[in-house]
């Protein structure tokens, strides 16, 4: 079994976690900047973008750097469980 299945069973998992965190991200994120987040007073993503939404037209960086904040992680987690996908999927290997 473990020189069987396991070989073959661990690279589809870690680059299906990879995969996950940027969707855990986006829905974290999601969640807070509807209200549903984190109890009051603690940092989120979501919720810095919800707060900025009222300063938009003056300090639109409110928003824009959190939202960044956002878009480069889960790109990179993304672009991260990708390249892992390439390098260890046993079905690539020649």
């Amino acid at each position: 079994m473990f020189r069987h299945i396991l070989p073959n069973a661990w690279a589809p998992l870690l680059v299906a976690f990879t995969l996950d965190i940027g969707g855990t991200i986006l829905s974290a994120s999601g969640l807070s900047f509807i209200g549903l987040g984190a109890e009051p007073g603690a940092a989120e993503w979501g919720k810095l973008v919800s707060d900025g939404r009222a300063f938009f037209p003056q300090k639109p960086w409110l928003v824009f750097y959190p939202g960044m904040a956002i878009l480069v992680t889960t790109l990179g987690f993304n672009l991260l469980g990708d390249g892992l996908r390439d390098v260890v999927d046993p079905k690539n290997r020649r």
